[in-house]
């Protein structure tokens, strides 16, 4: 009776020890459960040889703007008839991410030469808003604020910054934490900017009115996300490249919960976006080819498993456009892509 006893106390203890091991990581239903659910995707190979589009946006008149990273263009696209018109920037300037204002300004960041930019469309005249620090050399990726302003992230340089569009003021704030390469950025409801660490297992934000920043661990050190999304409630949501896993952080509870992405350790999720019915999406930049995934969170299952028709080569950031309840995106394959989600 004693080592019978003995057993099954060590077998509770141990049962005991894998519950803490694996925290708040969940483990959802199989993949296959979700491809049932396929979107429809439709894709735009870009005329301009391979120069990697990306970073999409749609503006008032329902046209596609995006960058080519590898060809110094801004371009737009009319996905009704099928047609693309390129505009030129200076050779070296490694556009990396746009973002149509209200008046249908295209501001970009010129992420190998250290400025952020104005198109005006109508003129092709382009205003430059260099770095204010030499060592925030490569501004990343932009995102509107409130009240006429910009958030942005520099990567390599380590810094988050913040330009006034009346005027072209911006200040950098530095981030704490060395090599941090702040990379994805998002606003909440609130109108606060959150934003990734991908040097590191942190997530960040900024007060806006101390422009201060506050640093947030994730619960695993080997974390290393790259893009996030918030959703209605203010919850954070966010991709683990490293080891493929989806995560939020609840904000007002410090609630950090993860889930292993359909394509497990080799997932690579990157680009992501929310939904309007807070549904996540990301794509699975592991996987060829690449693989957009949905997830509802409010039954925090993997709903939805669709193949990027050109294979995507990697999917790098994405955009929900709420009026024709679509995804868009650009790939590595040369294409300009579209999501028809229900």
């Amino acid at each position: 009776m004693y080592r019978l006893h003995q057993t099954n106390t060590i077998i509770i203890i141990g049962l005991i020890i894998l519950l803490i091991l694996s925290g708040c990581t969940n483990h959802p239903a199989k993949a296959e459960d979700a491809s049932l659910n396929a979107v429809d995707i439709k894709e735009w190979e870009v005329p301009w040889g391979q120069t990697r589009p990306r970073d999409p946006y749609v503006d008032q008149q329902n046209r596609v703007w995006f960058v080519g990273q590898g060809g110094d263009y801004i371009a737009v696209l009319d996905p009704e008839v099928g047609q693309f018109h390129r505009f030129e920037l200076d050779p070296g300037t490694g556009p990396h991410n746009l973002i149509v204002d209200m008046e249908g300004q295209v501001w970009y960041a010129g992420n190998r030469a250290a400025h952020i930019g104005k198109l005006d469309p109508a003129t092709g005249k382009i205003i430059k808003y260099p770095m204010p620090d030499p060592k925030a050399h490569d501004p990343h990726t932009l995102v509107f604020g409130h009240d006429h302003d910009i958030w942005f992230t520099v990567q390599q340089g380590n810094f988050v910054g913040h330009l006034e569009m009346a005027t072209g003021t911006i200040q950098l704030m530095p981030l704490p934490t060395a090599r941090a390469r702040p990379y994805g950025i998002v606003l909440d409801p609130t109108h606060s900017p959150w934003f990734t660490e991908f040097g590191t297992n942190k997530l960040g934000t900024i007060d806006q009115q101390t422009k201060t920043v506050r640093e947030i661990p994730l619960s695993r050190i080997e974390t290393r996300p790259r893009r996030l999304a918030v959703t209605s409630d203010g919850v954070i949501w966010y991709v683990d490249y490293a080891e493929g896993y989806l995560g939020s952080y609840n904000a007002k509870t410090g609630d950090i919960q993860e889930w292993l992405a359909p394509g497990e350790t080799d997932a690579k999720p990157y680009g992501m976006t929310v939904d309007n019915q807070d549904r996540v999406w990301f794509v699975e930049t592991g996987a060829h080819p690449n693989r957009l995934v949905g997830f509802d969170t409010r039954t925090h299952t993997f709903m939805s498993l669709t193949d990027i028709p050109s294979g995507g080569g990697t999917v790098r950031h994405m955009v929900y456009h709420h009026p024709t309840k679509s995804i868009w995106f650009g790939t590595d394959a040369n294409t300009i892509g579209r999501a028809r989600v229900p």
